[in-house]
């Protein structure tokens, strides 16, 4: 993927707080980056996919549009670059990015997929909180905060959905390591763990048209708005610096997840 100087990514100066959202192309990301633009956010929006970028920012003068490769070193370091150098500093970091990964058994799935789900939403995920929390201590005044994008896949999987479960429970570890080692910086990360929202991501694994169950039966499961989702982040995005939200669950009303169904 060709580089995009800082200099040249889109971008203003303008007053408020500054965020990256990782993922901002589409689903969750591209509604949580149009929902802190809203609320007066300076956004970088990052994902693979320059023009489906463009279509989130939608001309905002406030939103910087980075075409960044998560798993690319080189990439992450550019995109925080460019934020700094336009803006001058991090206060927010939304690590959304990922992928489903296959639909396979652990004794299936090929060593390749399994490198690959791992790197977008593990080893990505570390890549961009790692360059966030650089950026959060060096900065004046220093802090910040990171929302790490779980699952409820990281509580309870689906079956089929190894590669994918794995890397939403060790999102977990990485939150909990990052709020412990960021006290001494005013660096707090929180998770939030959606379940059914309303994204291409539900198409993929059939939930509209009835999703795998436990009991290899399929079952036709509720919904709600990606916008209820990214109010959610919203919500814990704006808590206060006093504050630290650890995590968050939220699901359709009526998703098999609670109990036994």
């Amino acid at each position: 993927m060709p580089s995009t100087p800082a200099g040249n990514v889109r971008g203003a100066n303008s007053p408020g707080r500054t965020a990256v959202v990782t993922g901002a192309g589409s689903g969750i990301g591209r509604e949580v980056a149009r929902q802190l633009l809203a609320d007066g956010y300076r956004v970088a929006l990052a994902g693979r996919r320059e023009a489906q970028l463009e279509e989130t920012a939608a001309r905002n003068p406030d939103a910087l549009v980075v075409p960044c490769d998560i798993t690319r070193p080189t990439d992450v370091e550019r995109l925080f670059q460019a934020v700094r150098e336009r803006w001058g500093r991090v206060d927010v970091l939304f690590n959304n990015a990922g992928v489903f990964g296959p639909a396979a058994g652990v004794d299936e799935i090929s060593l390749e997929d399994w490198n690959d789900t791992l790197a977008v939403n593990l080893t990505g995920a570390m890549l961009c909180a790692a360059a966030a929390v650089r950026a959060m201590k060096s900065q004046e005044p220093q802090g910040g905060r990171i929302i790490n994008n779980g699952s409820i896949a990281a509580h309870s999987p689906r079956p089929r959905t190894v590669a994918y479960t794995v890397t939403k429970h060790a999102i977990t570890g990485l939150t909990k390591s990052i709020e412990l080692d960021g006290r001494g910086f005013g660096i707090t990360c929180g998770q939030i763990d959606i379940g059914n929202t309303a994204t291409e991501l539900m198409d993929t694994i059939g939930v509209g048209a009835g999703a795998l169950q436990a009991d290899g039966s399929r079952r036709v499961e509720p919904t709600f708005p990606v916008s209820d989702a990214a109010r959610a982040v919203l919500m814990m995005a704006n808590m206060p610096a006093t504050a630290s939200v650890g995590s968050v669950v939220i699901t359709a009303a009526g998703m098999p997840f609670i109990g036994r169904g």
